[in-house]
């Protein structure tokens, strides 16, 4: 893989990670193209590392921007109460319950999905702008994340797995439909992710899988601080646009992307 290569996929996987479009999506249609212009099976190949790479840089990311919060909930934690900090955690954990569910039953069937099956994806992405235009129409309250819609944004999490479909987008987009508050949605949404992040960066490098090829290392470093910077700017940027009710551009982007995927399976 080149260092260009490197910075393209790095830079679509930050922005891609936060904003609503389908980070797995668009590294399918990235990969789907490289192929096309040659050096594709060099990129196949050292998918599932760089995939655990770009994936740590955006975890990152995320600590940072949230760095706040995280703190909070630690110094809530270590007081040993059943304060709001306490609370919150136990619905973090309650929502990664249906995504670590399938990841561990389903992990082949999963990855049999990230194969060039550009048709998925377009169609995915049809179903991601479709839930995005209905989130963009929501009214905002000032409801909490509870227990149950914890379960609810979990399962729309799970679902996500799916390349096509923005994980991202379906979390928020659930919290948003069932009342919760636009920000603490967002909010909600970026910290559930990081655990199982981690999680599966770990059974990654556990399992084997991870192998850092010498000639590799420098595209690779290149593309997680490309994946790094772009994801502390989408996150941020996410942030406000969920507040200000913006969803509804990245339905249209999501409608467009989809129908000339499934367009250019067609041909």
């Amino acid at each position: 893989m080149s260092i260009i290569e490197a910075i393209i996929l790095g830079i679509i996987q930050g922005l891609t990670e936060f904003l609503p479009v389908s980070s797995s999506g668009h590294l399918e249609i990235a990969n789907y193209i490289m192929d096309k212009f040659g050096e594709g099976k060099e990129i196949s190949e050292g998918n599932l590392m760089m995939t655990v790479v770009l994936h740590a840089a955006t975890a990152l990311s995320t600590i940072v921007v949230f760095r706040n919060d995280i703190a909070e909930i630690i110094k809530g934690l270590v007081q040993f109460k059943w304060n709001k900090e306490t609370q919150f955690l136990l619905k973090i954990v309650i929502s990664m319950i249906p995504a670590a569910f399938v990841g561990v039953l389903f992990d082949e069937q999963i990855e049999s999905l990230f194969s060039g099956q550009i048709l998925l994806v377009g169609c995915m992405l049809l179903l991601t702008g479709a839930l995005l235009f209905l989130a963009d129409r929501a009214k905002n309250t000032a409801k909490e994340v509870s227990n149950l819609y914890s379960v609810i944004i979990g399962i729309s999490q799970a679902i996500a797995i799916m390349p096509g479909i923005s994980r991202s987008g379906a979390t928020i987009a659930t919290s948003v439909l069932l009342g919760v508050d636009k920000v603490k949605a967002a909010r909600f949404s970026f910290l559930m992710v990081v655990p199982l992040i981690l999680g599966k960066m770990a059974k990654d490098m556990l399992g084997g899988e991870f192998v850092l090829i010498a000639d590799s290392a420098l595209p690779m470093g290149i593309g997680f601080v490309a994946a790094f910077v772009s994801g502390l700017l989408a996150c941020t940027w996410m942030i406000a646009l969920v507040k200000n009710s913006k969803l509804v551009y990245f339905s249209i982007y999501c409608f467009i992307v989809g129908a000339i995927a499934i367009f250019t399976t067609w041909m």
